[in-house]
């Protein structure tokens, strides 16, 4: 089990570094073509961009405030599609758009999906 997570590991870990080592030659090539005018535009792949929040449990508690003591308001239950709107701590600001309230829930079971681009 051991030898398998490190194997995982270090197979990311290059996939990781084969963009870094070839970034030399990749960005070489269009700034050949370009006038001095332009400026090239970086491109956002969606693998780059933050994935959807989502939650790591059955449901949670939507409260008052940033505290696991203030009034709960509301349950947050997965699959219901909501919005942040800030972050305090280990806490977030949410609205549930499926039903419509608006509180805190803890960071510990509320997160943005993570998605690496392989190529």
């Amino acid at each position: 089990m051991h030898s398998t997570r490190i194997a995982i590991s270090a197979a990311m870990l290059g996939a990781l570094a084969l963009p870094i080592a070839t970034a030399s030659v990749a960005t070489a090539a269009p700034s050949a073509v370009l006038s001095s005018t332009q400026t090239a535009l970086p491109t956002i792949r969606d693998c780059d961009r933050p994935g959807p929040w989502v939650i790591g449990t059955r449901a949670v508690t939507i409260r008052s405030k940033a505290t696991t003591r203030s009034t709960a308001v509301g349950i947050l239950y997965r699959g219901h599609s909501f919005t942040v709107h800030k972050t305090s701590g280990n806490w977030h600001y949410i609205t549930d758009r499926t039903t419509g309230v608006k509180g805190w829930v803890s960071g510990t079971y509320v997160y943005r999906d993570v998605r690496m681009c392989l190529d």
